[in-house]
């Protein structure tokens, strides 16, 4: 050990007032009761002096300056360091202590988490002067203390933030320092200056600190609400009659408490979009079975897919239960009680009655017993949506097969047919421009209600958060999923609207008026006919043909104006838009709806929207696309629907019985192109392309979404 006097001995001790004898040896100190402070610092008044203790570099040096201005500055050297009993002293000598004056603080300390640590051999565990500091120790309100409120933090930080330390002693919360920094009370301590604002000792105490699973600890789960309750005094007291308090104060350990819902380290301001977003997590984790079926309503799955810093405008599970007076629902104080559940339902769905609130927020379809009506209409839409998948994918499988085959077996025929079908010079029209708009405005407010509304279907999935995140949140996507809906009921009511205006121009070859009978015939087939949608018994005829036709046991039929799947694919339309539509306006306009009708309605209206819109989401993307785009005679794409004409050729070759119809009847002439397809084709094919490709991105994204779910 080195030591380097910077004053003599007699100087030094004059300074300090220390009695100082020039003669002074080792003998000394048994003549005297105590050693001088001067005899100490002859060796130990060098700041630099150190030595290495078990591979550590110790400081064995004192800051006089720092000494003098302490708590201490009156005591002797040996009145804390009561091992040296002579100079010069052994090496190896016990740590200071510090019981002679502070008996009960070191009592304390000795029952603690970092005393039992030092029992227990964990030599890295904090000593009093770890957080008070050695030679330079001040009083504990002045504000260069490091055990000072607003300094605290940083003192505990010096090892609750080490790596070193939380891996070897395996802390359970290594961040606690960084994360109280970020929290509310240590904003409003450490960055606004609030001395009011809890410290680390306000809530693990001061020498007494002791773990969670300690029943004297403030932080026991038994004691954390009174812990908090010295400072939220009048939260305290409302909680202490909530459900959760009274079964705290039964001593159920599940009983969720303040730390349950606010965390530890990292309480935030509730009003934080971050704490609402996460509180049906914190609410999930001991009502799981709730939170599964929440997640299953527009409030649970906008939620999941809000934005973390902004609070989402949907109810969060303490919108409608409260939050710290949680209270049964037979309590006429709960907020869902009788007496109450119209005003809470009415903060969020002003003009809601009591028939909205039949609403089920957690209903279960599978839940026979309890949601009978629901399991009902769950299981129908389960067997329509499975049905209709299987039936169409047998379909389209066997097709697919035969036209491979085809192709594989005479591929030089297909081909010349191929470009015969595309460079023909006789065309006809088979879509009006009136038709083609529809089916734009169909197409375009087709793909925007998928786009926003699959989403919250696939909530869970990443895909789904990251598109709602590029719309600007559930907000934006429900206002343009509400804008497709209404570009939905114009195309409809426009078709409907022609519908109407054909058969009123045509009236005349119904019903004379002069001799007032009615053409029945004429009626028939205007309905029945070849021209007219509608099913028929050749439609049956032609399936069971192409069937055959599919296994070789027959020719390929040839078609009229319409196929068969092509009035399966109009008449959905007509059937998702009024299923789809009608679900879809129940849960746009629930308080309208249930001014005359239960509430429980709005639940049946979610699971049909919700299976319908998956149902005509897979159907397009798949058989749709098949029927039109996939198939290898039409691949890449059908681009009919943009240019509404078709060839000679492709009409002679699928629908030959339409040819030989208008050719007999003489209006071939009439349905001759006379338009400038050419002249704006690539416009209309990058469309097409554009909206094709969207649709099987989508239809991949689904899929995905499924088959994840299933995984897990």
């Amino acid at each position: 050990m080195s030591v380097h006097l910077r004053l003599p001995i007699f100087a030094l001790a004059a300074v300090l007032g220390l009695p100082f004898a020039a003669d002074a040896a080792p003998s000394r100190a048994a003549k005297s009761s105590k050693i001088p402070n001067g005899e100490c610092l002859s060796c130990h008044d060098d700041p630099s002096l150190t030595k290495t203790v078990d591979g550590k570099e110790v400081s064995l040096g004192v800051r006089t300056n720092a000494f003098l201005k302490s708590v201490h500055a009156k005591l002797a050297c040996v009145d804390c360091h009561t091992g040296i009993k002579e100079t010069p002293h052994p090496d190896r000598l016990p740590p200071a202590q510090c019981a002679s004056c502070h008996q009960k603080e070191v009592s304390e300390y000795a029952g603690s988490i970092h005393g039992m640590s030092h029992v227990m051999t964990a030599s890295g565990a904090a000593t009093c002067a770890d957080c008070h500091g050695a030679h330079e120790i001040v009083p504990v309100k002045q504000v260069d203390s490091p055990v000072f409120k607003l300094n605290l933090p940083q003192t505990c930080a010096r090892c609750h933030s080490n790596p070193g330390l939380t891996k070897e002693y395996r802390m359970r919360h290594p961040q606690a320092a960084a994360q109280y920094q970020e929290s509310i009370h240590g904003r409003a301590l450490l960055k606004m200056g609030l001395i009011v604002a809890p410290s680390c000792n306000d809530c693990h105490g001061v020498h007494n600190i002791r773990r969670g699973v300690d029943r004297s600890s403030p932080i026991n789960h038994a004691n954390v609400a009174e812990t908090c309750g010295k400072c939220h005094v009048g939260v305290e007291s409302v909680y202490r009659r909530s459900i959760h308090g009274k079964l705290l104060d039964k001593g159920e350990k599940g009983a969720p408490t303040c730390n349950d819902c606010h965390t530890a380290h990292q309480i935030e301001t509730p009003v934080n979009g971050h704490f609402k977003a996460l509180s049906d997590q914190h609410c999930g984790g001991c009502h799981q079975d709730r939170l599964e079926h929440y997640r299953d309503t527009y409030h649970g799955k906008a939620m999941a897919l809000g934005k973390p810093n902004v609070a989402p405008s949907v109810a969060a599970c303490f919108d409608c239960h409260g939050y710290h007076d949680v209270l049964p629902q037979s309590d006429p104080k709960s907020h869902l009680s009788k007496q109450n559940i119209v005003a809470t339902c009415a903060k969020c769905h002003p003009g809601a009655n009591e028939k909205f609130t039949q609403y089920k927020p957690h209903a279960n379809p599978l839940d026979k017993k309890n949601y009978p009506v629901l399991h009902k209409v769950f299981l129908l839409m389960t067997a329509l949506l499975v049905g209709t998948f299987a039936f169409f994918g047998v379909h389209t499988l066997f097709w697919l097969f035969r036209s491979v085959w085809l192709f594989l077996t005479d591929s030089k025929t297909f081909r010349e047919a191929k470009i015969k079908v595309n460079t023909d010079d006789v065309w006809f029209t088979r879509f009006t421009p009136f038709d083609r708009f529809l089916h734009l405005l169909m197409v375009s407010s087709f793909l925007l209600l998928v786009i926003t509304g699959m989403p919250l279907k696939f909530y869970y999935t990443e895909w789904a958060k990251a598109l709602f995140r590029l719309l600007g949140g559930a907000e934006v996507a429900r206002a343009l999923h509400h804008f497709g809906a209404l570009v939905t009921f114009l195309y409809f009511g426009l078709h409907l609207a022609a519908l109407l205006g054909r058969a009123w121009e045509r009236r005349g070859k119904f019903h004379d008026l002069a001799t007032g009978r009615w053409n029945f015939r004429r009626i028939w087939n205007a309905v029945f006919g070849p021209d007219s949608m509608v099913p028929t018994l050749q439609d049956w005829r032609d399936f069971v043909a192409h069937q055959k036709w599919f296994f070789g046991k027959g020719e390929k039929p040839q078609f009229d104006r319409w196929t068969y799947w092509e009035k399966f694919d109009y008449f959905a339309v007509f059937w998702g838009v009024f299923m789809i539509g009608l679900s879809g306006l129940i849960m746009w306009f629930p308080q309208s709806f249930t001014a005359f009708l239960p509430g429980w309605v709005i639940n049946i209206a979610l699971i049909v929207h919700s299976d319908e819109a998956l149902l005509a989401a897979g159907f397009i993307f798949t058989f749709h696309f098949f029927n039109t785009h996939f198939r290898i005679e039409k691949f890449p794409m059908d681009t009919v629907i943009f240019s509404g004409r078709i060839s000679r050729t492709e009409m002679l070759h699928e629908r030959k019985r339409w040819y030989d119809r208008l050719a007999a009847e003489g209006r071939l002439d009439a349905h001759r192109v006379r338009d400038e397809w050419e002249g704006w084709k690539g416009i209309a094919r990058s469309l097409g392309y554009g909206f094709f490709g969207l649709g099987l991105l989508l239809l991949v994204l689904i899929v995905y979404a499924m088959v994840s779910r299933l995984v897990h």
